[in-house]
C-alpha cells in the first residue's frame, strides 16, 4: 500500500474517533470527572489506541477533556466561573462577528439560513419543544459567526460553544421560556440586513451578556457548582 492511502486511512480513523467521542461528551453519555484509561476509551469506540489517542489530544486542545499521564483521561467539569469566562469570550467574539457580517453586504440567500433558524426557534417554542429550540439556537449562533467571514474567529467561537453545550443542555428546563432570545435574534438579523454593523454588534453583545448572567444565576440558585 502506498504511503498516501495509509495516511488517509489513519486520518479517517482518527476523525471518526474524534467525532464519536466528542458526540458522546456533548450528549452527556460519558460521566463528568470519571477517569478512563486510554485502552478503555479505545474499547468503547471499538478502535485501536492510536486514533483514540489522537482524538483525545484534539479534544484536550479544545478544553473538553483532561489527559493525565499514566492516569488516562477525564471529561472536564464546567464550573460557574468557567461559564462566566466562556460567555465573556462568546459575547466579545460573536458580537464582533455580527458586526463583520453586517459590513459584508450579505445577500438574501446568505441571510436565509439565519431567518430559517429563527423561524425554527419560534416553531419549537410554540410546541414547547425546548430541545428543538436549543438546536435551532445553536445553529443560528454558529451560522452567524460563519457569515462574519473570519475563519479564525469562527474556530474559536465554535470551541467555546462546544465547551458550554453540556451546561446549556442540562439547564434547558430550568430557564425561563426563551421568547426574548428569539426576539434578539430577529433584531440582529434585521440589523445585518440593513448593513448596520454597530447596531448588530450592540444587540448581540447585550443578548450574549444577558444569556451569560442568566446561566450563571441558574447554576448558583440550583447549587450546580460543577457540571
Amino acid at each position: 500500500m502506498d504511503a498516501a492511502p495509509r495516511r488517509q486511512g489513519k486520518k479517517s480513523l482518527s476523525e471518526r474517533a474524534y467525532n464519536e467521542l466528542k458526540r458522546r461528551i456533548l450528549d452527556g453519555e460519558i460521566p463528568v470527572g470519571q477517569q478512563y484509561m486510554e485502552q478503555e476509551v479505545a474499547q468503547q469506540l471499538d478502535m485501536s489506541r492510536t486514533p483514540t489517542r489522537e482524538a483525545l489530544i484534539r479534544l484536550a486542545n479544545e478544553g473538553l477533556v483532561e489527559i493525565r499521564p499514566r492516569h488516562g483521561m477525564r471529561i472536564k467539569p464546567v464550573s460557574i466561573d468557567d461559564m462566566r469566562e466562556i460567555y465573556d469570550v462568546l459575547t466579545a467574539l460573536e458580537s464582533s462577528a455580527a458586526g463583520l457580517a453586517a459590513a459584508r453586504n450579505l445577500s438574501k440567500e446568505d441571510l436565509s439560513g439565519l431567518q430559517e433558524a429563527v423561524a425554527d426557534m419560534d416553531a419549537a417554542l410554540a410546541q414547547d419543544d425546548l430541545m428543538a429550540w436549543a438546536k435551532a439556537d445553536e445553529r443560528f449562533h454558529r451560522l452567524l459567526v460563519e457569515l462574519g467571514g473570519n475563519a479564525r474567529l469562527q474556530a474559536l467561537v465554535n470551541t467555546f460553544i462546544d465547551q458550554a453545550h453540556r451546561v446549556r443542555m442540562l439547564t434547558l428546563k430550568l430557564r425561563p421560556k426563551p421568547s426574548a432570545s428569539n426576539k434578539d435574534h430577529r433584531a440582529v438579523v434585521r440589523a445585518i440586513a440593513r448593513g448596520d454593523a454597530d447596531k448588530a454588534r450592540q444587540i448581540h453583545h447585550e443578548h450574549r451578556e444577558r444569556s451569560g448572567r442568566m446561566l450563571a444565576t441558574l447554576l448558583t440558585d440550583h447549587g450546580l457548582t460543577q457540571i
